[in-house]
């Protein structure tokens, strides 16, 4: 037997692994969210990808989807994580939660899946901001033989929920929900009740009667308490809460033995709340069951509330601790709730009153009250690690990778006569760069840079932001800083000839047109000067509705199709998708026709290129006047008849740093070549000639 179970806690803890990270790529949202919705980038931040819905002229945010496995991975009795699609809206309301996977028991070989789809489906319209339970007065209605498995569910899908509230719905008060404050463990003092009550650590509130009938003047419920009517100055109840799972107050405040309970109870990040109550009024009421959330107690922070669960320990006060005769508490809250000890608590006892007997009304009250844990008891967060730097180390990898090519990149590029030194070999070269720029700069790594990033850049500073939401991206960030070095170099020329995934996939689109033996179409000098402004004119549209329609930008930045053929790799409305189908299939016949003429990105580059402090292309006295070699073969039309390189037009192709460099392509090097080999004719000189 003792093998067999190692092979099945092996299988479970490989389950767990698995099932503990998400699933979903964008392009699988995008097929559950067909057009009208459109599935953004997942963010840096958190885990969430933004919907966002064509309203009229304006792209307006619907939502931000997620996997619960990212965000809160809660197992279930299998030992592996349900993993939930969870979809809410700017405002935190739940518009859809659906079963991605899950392993419980009772839903796999018992009642099957239906009940807990149905289970799900109570989510939808209800709030984040409101507390949401199973089993309460107006709350979820629980499956029956599946009652431990939905909570579970429950705080899977609210731990997730509340990370992506903090992070994306400004529900965090400006302050960076990544960063949380720490219990300190090892702060331990002796203290008694009175001592932990003068320090904070305890927090006593006291409701006479009267207050409470404050609470309900002038509702339908003022006056309806018989017997705080009779005794306004008696005590409606006395409410004790303290921070158990701080060693201070737990050690001080509980019995050895159940301390040593709640320690084997609590995972690494958990907390846990000692509640101690007396008086007429109660948090748990007649239908309490051990190990459910009470209703009578809520707990919020950052305006959002937080599931607390009894641990269904049966609590003990240790010697000395004298308090009345009461309910007793022990409350966890699970580590992926996110809640902050550096901040305050916001807790309340709800009151309800009902009016009428056959329907009567629901009068509901809250007795509110803070409790704060004193500094010293927990680790700040740490202000000097910034938000961004998570999403660095997360992409260690990809940087590394992407770090190391671009270095041999330039070097490549600095070593030019090295690199074109056999024409053959530099076309493979070339090609295989091309195909990684594809693989793992476009689809790996998802940077492929984009007009967006300078639009939103326009619109955070005439907003007055910062530009630090930027550093979220690492893989973004690390080619643009390439590329703004290289055009000081070089010119647009790197990025678009180089690492502008959808520029490679138009330069195969050309490869495979000559493949196949389509006419290649060369477009006349004149007009195609004329066409290499449009893109001018685009960037400028596009740059003004940014600052004053940003409405307008939105949909004018659609004009690059790198969204489409890249970050959602096709998955997308058809419209969208034959858009830049179309411009791939024009690519086939014509030379990067999208790069040449309506890239607005490659307008803005090759503005910022005319800082270049390299006239890189090798120049001989030949070129233009007569040699035209060079001219006839460039595909982008950038270089003059006088031989001069329009370089603001240069993709960097190096077909003429390679004929310069060919003794059999370059005709002065063949001239050259020929005159050397040929035998010079000398006049005679000094001979006599005796012929008769």
């Amino acid at each position: 037997m003792r093998p067999l179970r190692l092979v099945i806690c092996w299988i479970l803890v490989h389950m767990s692994a698995s099932a503990s990270a998400g699933t979903l790529t964008q392009a699988a949202l995008a097929r559950r969210f067909p057009a009208p919705l459109t599935v953004g980038a997942k963010a840096a931040d958190v885990a969430a990808w933004p919907l966002f819905k064509q309203n009229g002229t304006a792209t307006e945010l619907v939502g931000y989807a997620f996997e619960s496995a990212d965000l809160a991975p809660v197992p279930g009795f299998a030992g592996v994580p349900p993993n939930l699609l969870v979809v809410i809206d700017p405002k935190g309301t739940f518009l859809d939660v659906a079963v991605l996977s899950q392993h419980e028991p009772v839903f796999v070989e018992g009642l099957g899946e239906a009940p807990l789809r149905a289970f799900l489906r109570q989510y939808r319209g209800r709030s984040l901001a409101q507390g949401i339970t199973v089993g309460g007065p107006g709350q979820l209605d629980g499956v029956s033989k599946a009652t431990a498995s939905v909570r579970i569910i429950n705080q899977s899908v609210l731990s997730a929920a509340l990370k992506v509230a903090r992070a994306r719905l400004g529900f965090a008060q400006g302050r960076d929900p990544g960063r949380i404050g720490r219990i300190r463990r090892d702060r331990f003092e002796p203290m008694s009740l009175a001592a932990l009550l003068d320090a904070g650590l305890v927090r006593h509130v006291r409701v006479a009667n009267a207050d409470v009938e404050r609470l309900f003047a002038g509702s339908a419920g003022a006056g309806l308490d018989a017997q705080a009517l009779a005794a306004p100055d008696g005590v409606f109840v006395d409410v004790w809460i303290a921070w158990a799972s701080v060693p201070t107050v737990g050690r001080n405040l509980l019995a050895p033995r159940t301390w040593r309970r709640l320690q084997d109870r609590l995972e690494p990040g958990d907390h846990a709340l000692l509640v101690m109550t007396a008086g007429g009024h109660t948090v748990t009421g007649d239908d309490f069951v051990r190990g459910s959330v009470p209703h009578g107690i809520v707990l919020r922070q950052d305006r959002l509330p937080v599931e607390m669960r009894d641990l269904d320990i049966e609590p003990r006060l240790a010697d000395g601790v004298d308090l009345p005769a009461g309910e007793l508490l022990l409350l966890r809250v699970i580590g992926q709730a996110g809640l902050d000890p550096a901040r305050a608590l916001d807790l309340a006892l709800p009151v309800t009153r009902s009016k009428g007997v056959v329907y009567p009304e629901r009068i509901t009250r809250e007795i509110a009250f803070g409790y704060r844990l004193p500094a010293a008891y927990y680790t700040a967060p740490d202000e000097g690690a910034p938000a961004w730097l998570a999403s660095w180390k997360a992409r260690r990898g990809q940087l590394i990778v992407l770090g190391v090519a671009l270095a041999l990149l330039g070097a490549a590029l600095w070593q030019q006569r090295r690199l074109v030194a056999h024409a053959r070999r530099f076309a493979w070269l070339r090609r295989a760069w091309l195909l990684f720029t594809i693989g793992f700069i476009g689809y790996a790594a998802q940077a492929q840079l984009s007009i967006v990033n300078i639009t939103g850049i326009a619109q955070a500073l005439r907003a007055g932001r910062g530009l630090d939401y930027l550093l979220f991206d690492p893989m973004t960030v690390a080619l643009w800083a390439f590329v703004l070095v290289s055009l000081v170099v070089w010119g647009r020329g790197t990025f678009c000839g180089w690492l502008c995934p959808f520029g490679a996939l138009q330069e195969f689109a050309g490869l495979a047109g000559r493949a196949f033996g389509l006419p290649q179409l060369a477009v006349r000098r004149v007009l195609d000067a004329r066409l290499k402004r449009v893109k001018y004119g685009v960037l400028a549209a596009i740059l003004l509705a940014a600052v004053w329609a940003p409405a307008w930008a939105d949909r004018l930045v659609e004009l690059e199709p790198f969204k489409t053929a890249i970050t959602l790799n096709f998955a997308r409305a058809w419209p969208f998708v034959a858009y830049a189908a179309g411009w791939l299939l024009l690519a086939m016949v014509v030379n990067k026709a999208f790069c040449r003429y309506l890239c607005p990105l490659g307008a803005a580059l090759a503005l910022l290129g005319r800082v270049r402090l390299l006239d890189w292309i090798p120049r001989r006295a030949e070129c233009g006047t007569p040699c035209q070699t060079c001219r006839h073969r460039c595909g982008y039309n950038a270089i003059a008849p006088g031989g001069a390189v329009d370089y603001e037009e240069c993709f960097q192709c190096m077909e003429c740093v390679v004929i310069h460099a060919s003794d059999a392509q370059c005709a002065p090097r063949i001239l050259e070549r020929k005159r050397g080999r040929s035998i010079p004719v000398v006049p005679a000189s000094g001979i006599v000639d005796r012929r008769p």
